[in-house]
């Protein structure tokens, strides 16, 4: 198993959060998470980026923990719902700084700018770019360490059509380079179109882990969506 997640938890006043939660990921699945609101998804994702410390449990890649943030981009990529960006800098400057921070090799960031269409923009200041552009930019940056695995929460909200098409092309391309993807979403269709693997939380508990042709058949899709 490329990832396993041990008795992970994180309660929240009012026994909101992560419930102890197992699973393990095979290398190359693209896992959608899905839930009602405050089932813990982000709070998941967040765990698992080290963006939050856990109550207990523990993760491992590779069969290899981790605690320290260096040693954790260099396997996991995060991209929040809201782009962790600095809107007053460029587009160049934000990859060159994340690219500092990652430890990742500068060249990176000029594959970053060819890879995700975004040399035209490379001047422009982040205020400036469309949501669609932002987004682009955000996986782009959260991918400059080359980690194996990336984490996605609500990766086409408030897009419109046409770009979250453009999105879930990027995303499938990503897999197609042999990387492993876990994404929050509260869209059918995008479930439908991407996932090989759905989890489904309920009040911080992993209620259903299968199949999405199961998924869609089951009782946790009805409930969720009617």
């Amino acid at each position: 198993m490329q990832l396993e997640i041990l008795n992970l938890s994180k309660v929240y006043p009012g026994n909101r959060g992560l419930l102890p939660t197992s699973f393990s990921v095979v290398r190359g699945e693209l896992i959608a998470i899905v839930g009602h609101n405050g089932a813990g998804k982000s709070t998941l994702l967040k765990l698992l980026a080290s963006w939050l410390a856990p109550d207990g449990g523990q993760v491992t890649v590779d069969g290899i923990g981790f605690c320290d943030r260096l040693a954790l981009v260099r396997k996991i990529g995060f991209v929040p719902e809201t782009p962790n960006l600095h809107d007053g800098f460029s587009v160049d400057y934000n990859l060159t700084l994340f690219a500092r921070l990652f430890g990742a090799p500068v060249a990176r960031v000029e594959d970053t700018l060819q890879e995700f269409k975004l040399l035209p923009f490379r001047r422009n200041t982040v205020r400036t770019l469309s949501k669609g552009l932002k987004q682009r930019l955000s996986i782009g940056r959260s991918l400059l360490a080359d980690p194996p695995i990336l984490l996605l929460d609500e990766p086409t909200s408030a897009l419109d059509f046409e770009t979250t098409k453009d999105i879930y092309r990027l995303i499938r391309r990503i897999q197609s380079l042999g990387k492993t993807i876990l994404f929050t979403s509260h869209r059918p269709e995008e479930i439908r179109s991407l996932a090989t693997r759905i989890l489904v939380l309920h009040e911080g508990s992993v209620v259903f882990d299968g199949a999405p042709e199961s998924y869609f058949e089951s009782s946790f899709y009805r409930t969720l969506y009617t």
